[in-house]
């Protein structure tokens, strides 16, 4: 693939450099977004799109996949802020109807240690991997404008075995931030769209980020992802740029810009959202992976510090927002791909978060504690 870049602001090339190795290890392109002291960087590698030659918009929509969970994480938490959501509530206050375990409370939605399945499937201990709503291969493309209520995916949910007791381990499930999404629009009666709108999008000006809902459609402008899948022993590609995210709902349908992720994480870290109290329950990790209240907490190392982040990725595309304690410094960025059902680009997707971070958080040295590429 041939590499189209563009840079922008002041001169950079070590970033541009690395968003040119990004490309070649196997994207179609990136957007990437850099705030520190220095000012503001923006650049771009790669294409717009397969087949043509021009290079990929620099603030372009893309979705950003479980990034949406921070979203959620803080919506939740401001209405704790306005009294109306309690961390230690049990969700079967707010949703009685699907019978969810009474020692889950809403902390634990937000931290993943309800236990509960998660809906778009379960790795076993054994290797095997028990599944859950279609979202890769054949099926999930010849399907992928298929609408799922929330309900749906919270029942589906409900049908499986728990994992393990409330507040005993940590699970990563998508079902947790779709039952999030159902009791902050149980406790306003609003949808949880114009919630979002109301606590976080309006007040920071942001005018590029969506929760769609079940709406396939992604605002212009935009890069354009992409599926490989096999059908009957042929490879096809597709472009799934327009897709229906409801599969996922609140654990990752959301559409943002570079701008708009550096200008709420920024807000968020620098304490300009939150209370200060709920900003360090959010920043506080349970001890199994470094996850918060929707956020994970990153030690760098001597040198580096401590990032937070929350990372997404959907079929076809990725979001990369971190940032340090105080707001100061931020790394976002839009990643473009052809995704596939063996997930292909995984290996990719986390050398790319861990390049960029080193060149931003780390002045460009590698973490000893990670392999030399």
């Amino acid at each position: 693939m041939s590499i189209t870049l563009s840079g922008q602001g002041q001169d950079r090339p070590e970033l541009q450099k690395a968003i040119e190795e990004i490309v070649e290890s196997g994207f179609v392109g990136v957007q990437l977004r850099v705030n520190d002291e220095q000012g503001e960087w923006v650049g771009s590698a790669g294409v717009r799109e397969l087949g043509r030659s021009a290079r990929p918009l620099t603030n372009g929509h893309f979705r950003i996949g479980s990034t949406t969970k921070n979203f959620v994480a803080t919506s939740v938490l401001l209405l704790v802020a306005e009294g109306r959501i309690g961390l230690d509530t049990p969700v079967d206050d707010y949703l009685p109807g699907f019978g969810p375990d009474r020692r889950i409370t809403v902390r634990m939605l937000l931290q993943h240690t309800s236990g509960i399945f998660n809906h778009t499937g379960e790795l076993n201990e054994d290797g095997t991997f028990e599944p859950g709503v279609p979202w890769r291969g054949k099926e999930w493309v010849e399907n992928r404008f298929r609408t799922y209520q929330p309900e749906e995916l919270v029942r589906l949910s409900m049908s499986r075995p728990a994992r393990f007791a409330p507040g005993t381990g940590w699970s990563y499930a998508n079902t947790n931030y779709v039952l999030a999404r159902l009791v902050v629009e149980k406790v306003t009666g609003r949808p949880f769209a114009e919630e979002l709108r109301r606590l976080v999008l309006e007040p920071l000006g942001m005018t590029g980020t969506v929760a769609p809902g079940a709406s396939p459609e992604i605002p212009e402008p935009h890069n354009h992802c992409y599926y490989r899948y096999d059908d009957a022993g042929q490879e096809r590609t597709v472009d799934i740029t327009r897709e229906n995210p409801s599969w996922v709902s609140a654990g990752g349908d959301m559409i943002s810009t570079t701008r708009d992720l550096h200008t709420y994480f920024s807000a968020l870290m620098g304490g300009r959202l939150l209370p200060v109290a709920l900003l360090a329950e959010m920043r506080t990790p349970e001890a199994t992976v470094g996850y918060g209240l929707g956020v994970f907490a990153q030690d760098l190392g001597a040198g580096g510090g401590t990032v937070f982040h929350h990372n997404g990725g959907m079929a076809g595309s990725g979001a990369l927002m971190y940032s340090t304690p105080d707001g100061a410094r931020t790394l976002t960025a839009g990643l473009t791909c052809v995704g596939d059902a063996d997930l292909s680009i995984a290996a990719a997707f986390q050398n790319a978060q861990q390049r960029l971070v080193d060149e931003v958080f780390r002045g460009g040295r590698a973490d000893p504690a990670q392999p030399a590429e």
